[in-house]
């Protein structure tokens, strides 16, 4: 499981921009907190070395599934938390169980550095748990 600011990362595939090439399809992890990415472990050997050939071809796109040797996503993303496929609402509900589960934690070991983190992260999931249901009564409105 891979962690950022504390909060377990979002496996997903996104486009990445290597000095001029933007590199699409490529296993990243996304911080639902501070929105923070980082190429997946497992391809990030292969993506850096596709990255730096496609920009000494002077490619100005390239899709790593079409260079890369294929991994299963399923392999790929077994450790994370949440998926991309799965509902915003839900992800940010579950961080949120977690980041409050941590907040238990932190207050029996008297950590109270952590603890500020925790209620940092906290107060963004919340803001971002109240746009999401503000959205999805407007969707239901219409």
């Amino acid at each position: 499981m891979s962690f950022c600011c504390g909060a377990s990362m979002i496996g997903t595939k996104g486009t990445l921009k290597h000095i001029r090439t933007h590199i699409h399809n490529v296993p990243i992890l996304l911080c639902p907190v501070c929105h923070r990415i980082e190429v997946h472990h497992l391809v990030e050997p292969e993506f850096e070395i596709l990255a730096e050939y496609a920009h000494g071809d002077g490619a100005s796109e390239v899709d790593f599934h079409e260079y890369a040797d294929r991994k299963d996503g399923n392999q790929l993303f077994e450790n994370c938390v949440n998926n991309e496929d799965q509902d915003p609402l839900d992800i940010v509900r579950n961080q949120i169980d977690m980041a409050l589960d941590l907040m238990m934690v932190a207050k029996q070991i008297e950590d109270a550095e952590w603890e500020e983190q925790l209620k940092k992260r906290l107060h963004v999931l919340g803001r971002r748990q109240s746009k999401l249901l503000q959205r999805n009564a407007s969707a239901r409105g219409n």
